[in-house]
């Protein structure tokens, strides 16, 4: 295909991706339920803009809650609590297998990612440094990190290194939990749950990284190949080094142009 043609095939991709992941300020999203929709449309989100995926911060197009400022300071002002309000809707499922960092999935896409979970949970429990959090959780269910610090005589900062592995490769899940103080105020904490304890029953039948990786591109309309599935997701040890050929071959990716994927409208 000449250049002129492949680079307006790019071109049309960007601009489709610019309107479906909400890129320009005219796409910003206006109420908790347009975010809902939004995520339901893409299938999967990210908290934070770092990557092709689709981003619910980049979406919110507000200016910083801290110009200037890095971290909590640097999220949109007002909107930011969308985004845990969104995490907690029965049909949301949040994870820190992007990476170590949040991502969304639906009753759709969580099916994508749960025999991997699954599978993580399993050769973690194989890993002593692991097992002993696992096993802990196994017996006494779903627990905060204040109980998790005292029943295994833990400091906070030896329990976040113990939980952050975990949470990365999916075999534990952390949800918001509200504690009732003796004031009659209340504070918020986390509580940390295996996967097999989140989601008991197998969800939708056996599911690989090629299903996944798939979805994820369609959700991000057009994505750079180098960063493709190995710097979006925790489990760079389960994606084949061929995997890319294999799905361009297949026609389940298409190469719009070289150093470009995208998914084909049947995806």
């Amino acid at each position: 295909m000449p250049s002129g043609c492949l680079d307006t095939v790019v071109r049309d991709l960007e601009e489709r991706r610019d309107y479906l992941c909400r890129l320009t300020p005219d796409r910003a999203l206006e109420s908790p339920e347009e975010a809902h929709r939004f995520l339901r449309d893409r299938g999967l989100l990210t908290r934070t803009p770092d990557s092709a995926l689709p981003s619910f911060f980049a979406a919110c197009h507000e200016e910083p809650y801290a110009p200037g400022s890095r971290g909590f300071g640097s999220w949109p002002a007002t909107k930011y609590p969308w985004y845990f309000r969104l995490a907690e809707r029965p049909d949301v499922h949040e994870l820190k297998v992007h990476k170590g960092k949040s991502i969304l999935f639906t009753d759709e896409t969580l099916p994508l990612v749960d025999g991997i979970c699954r599978a993580e949970l399993e050769r973690m429990e194989g890993q002593e440094d692991w097992a002993r959090l696992l096993r802990h959780l196994a017996d006494a269910g779903p627990s905060t990190l204040a109980d998790l610090q005292t029943e295994l005589a833990l400091k906070p900062k030896d329990l976040k290194l113990l939980r952050y592995p975990l949470e990365l490769c999916g075999a534990i899940v952390s949800r918001s939990v509200r504690v009732e103080l003796p004031d009659g105020g209340h504070a918020h904490t986390s509580e940390l749950l295996r996967y097999d304890q989140a989601y008991p029953e197998p969800l939708g039948g056996a599911r690989g990284v090629h299903d996944l990786v798939v979805a994820a591109v369609h959700a991000a309309v057009l994505a750079p190949e180098h960063a493709l599935a190995r710097k979006w997701f925790s489990w760079k040890w389960r994606f084949p080094d061929d995997l890319l050929d294999r799905l361009l071959a297949e026609g389940r990716l298409e190469r719009p142009a070289p150093g470009w994927v995208a998914a084909p409208p049947s995806a």
